[in-house]
């Protein structure tokens, strides 16, 4: 009952978040790059990168920092990078990579010659390091990882100096040296800058550069026991790539300081650094961490599960790289975080797909349907229009004969007041077929359950209309039961059933919101015959149904799987839903 309230109140929401799209989003990035130009900073150079750490695969929300960085390079004529901050090889993959690269490539982005890692400037970096050290701004630390969390102190109380602060700069040296030649286990030194503990932002208090680390790095091997941490080496990759604007979101505002100490100190090419809010998405989980423990813990199939937010799930689910722009574009950029409310981008998905997914007829449920008065040994082709937003896609052949299939749903004994599908006496339309009318009914005598209709059908009713115009308010999708073949369809729903799955109860964590209806397979559908030649990866319609994708993990040529990219909007959500409570 939750689940269908849940689905209720997000219907109710999409045509509010529509209209809220008319007007042009706001993006304060574009505002700064067009002052930027104006004043000619920079020689009017616009170069942008979207650099993401190698250690999982992108999400939707990264979807919004790739089209806003390759975006606005390409509106100023600009350049955009793609970089690996490959700074932690204990948590990082060629997997990573090589997914992250094609996820960039299907949005529609191409970073051309511009390819790089971090660790690309792992000399470099340790050079700079040097510098430091030799300006008396780096240390070499003794103190563990622990202690040095006990040292940095609080948001109220200051940090103290370890007491290996005041070294010598030819010690530091020193020791930083055979640090990279292994002379030191794993966690016994750190290097840090040497800046203020007692500074109200914690990222200044005195923070680790590098540490001793022995794992091998997918690019440089085990040449490396002692690796750069992120904030060390993130703006100083930016600067040596001439990056002129650095956007990153805002959970780095707080770092900017650290990063400008930096450069300053260093005296090279300053990016200028632009926090934005990050997209936060309604009944989904947005932290990498936490989507690899969902991984990792088998509560869904991978980082290509349909059901994950994922740039991969979500294209294997059958979402295109079109509509995921156009969510980024409509949703805009801001300062403030906010949760933007899914059906938006489901939304956007319809729009596109509709547009462009041919239309095709699939039984999800099949009850058998009888047409008494049509003849045994006949059978004929029906024109269907594969899509009537597209004229040029055309129209196509669909067999119709004595024995049909229908949707379970679409039958009611008993039904209810303004009920227009099927039920006894009652007439109906076959799309692109014909009027038929219900005349009996065949049960199963042990269950009980309805397992076939009977019904005559109108011969001057052919193609779904009638010379005497009458009125049939009942459309129904079917397919021929000598014709059509069984497919496996995936519904999907959202992974969790909570609106926000982040802000759990104290005691419990974001797995406690898990959906356990978020997967249904339906193993005896009947599709028709032209979906045999259907390829992986491509959408279609299935009428009255959703739109639907060739799964591209687990389809075959005799045994094709459906994945469901969306639902349509049901005009009878709210009579299933009135009904189904009273049922209970």
């Amino acid at each position: 009952m939750k689940d269908n309230k849940r689905k209720e109140k997000n219907k109710d929401k999409t045509e509010d978040v529509t209209k809220a799209t008319v007007t042009p989003p706001p993006n304060f990035i574009r505002d700064i790059i067009e002052k930027d130009r104006k004043e000619g900073k920079n020689e009017g150079r616009v170069h942008t990168r979207f650099p993401p750490e190698p250690n999982g695969y992108l999400h939707i929300g990264h979807a919004k920092s790739i089209c806003l960085n390759f975006g606005l390079a390409e509106e100023y004529g600009g350049l955009c990078n793609l970089r690996f901050d490959d700074t932690n090889p204990s948590r990082e993959d060629v997997e990573y990579v090589d997914s992250i690269m094609e996820d960039v490539r299907w949005l529609g982005f191409d970073w051309k010659d511009r390819l790089f890692y971090a660790s690309d400037y792992f000399e470099q970096l340790y050079e700079y390091a040097l510098q430091l050290i030799k300006k008396g701004k780096a240390y070499a630390c003794d103190l563990s990882a622990d202690e040095v969390r006990e040292y940095r102190g609080t948001l109220t109380e200051p940090g103290k100096n370890s007491p290996y602060r005041e070294r010598s700069i030819e010690e530091n040296v020193d020791l930083f040296e055979r640090m990279r030649k292994g002379e030191f286990p794993d966690g016994s030194r750190t290097l840090r800058a040497k800046i203020d503990m007692a500074s109200p932002n914690l990222n200044m208090r005195d923070p680790v550069m590098y540490r001793i680390l022995r794992a091998s790095h997918h690019r440089t091997g085990d040449k490396w026991c002692i690796y750069a941490t992120y904030d060390w080496a993130h703006g100083q990759s930016d600067s040596i790539e001439g990056i002129t604007h650095s956007i990153c979101t805002l959970e780095f505002e707080d770092h900017r300081p650290l990063y400008d100490w930096f450069i300053e100190q260093l005296g090279i090419f300053h990016s200028q650094q632009i926090e934005f809010a990050r997209l936060n998405l309604s009944y989904t989980i947005m932290s990498k961490r936490k989507l690899l423990e969902l991984v990792e813990e088998g509560h869904v199939g991978g980082w290509g599960d349909p059901r994950m937010p994922t740039i991969s799930g979500l294209r294997r689910r059958g979402y295109t790289s079109e509509s995921i722009r156009d969510f980024c574009e409509r949703i805009g950029v801001a300062k403030r975080e906010s949760t933007v409310d899914i059906v938006l981008l489901e939304h956007c998905l319809r729009e596109d797909l509709n547009e462009r997914a041919q239309r095709m007829m699939v039984v999800l449920r099949p009850l058998r349907l009888v047409i008494d008065n049509y003849p045994e040994d006949q059978e004929e082709e029906l024109d269907a229009v594969n899509n009537p937003e597209d004229p040029s896609m055309g129209t196509r052949k669909i067999p119709f004969s004595r024995v049909l299939y229908i949707e379970k749903e679409d039958f009611r004994e008993d039904p209810p007041k303004k009920w227009f599908r099927l039920a006894p006496g009652q007439e109906v339309r076959l799309k692109h077929a014909y009027y038929v009318t219900c005349t009996d009914v065949i049960k199963d005598e042990r269950t009980g359950e309805v397992v076939e209709l009977h019904c005559t059908y109108d011969p001057e009713s052919r193609g779904g209309w009638t010379k005497d115009e009458r009125r049939v308010r009942g459309t129904l999708h079917w397919v021929s039961s000598s014709h059509s073949f069984p497919v496996e369809v995936r519904l999907y729903d959202y992974l969790f059933t909570a609106e926000n799955p982040g802000e759990t109860e104290e005691g419990s964590d974001f797995k406690s919101s898990l959906n356990p209806n978020s997967l249904d397979i339906l193993s005896a559908c009947q599709a028709e015959p032209s979906l045999k030649e259907a390829e992986p990866g491509t959408r279609y319609q299935f009428l009255r149904q959703g739109y639907f994708c060739v799964d591209t993990a687990d389809s075959v040529p005799d045994a094709l799987v459906f994945n469901r990219t969306a639902t349509l909007r049901d005009t009878w959500a709210k009579i299933e839903k009135a009904l189904k409570m009273s049922e209970k």
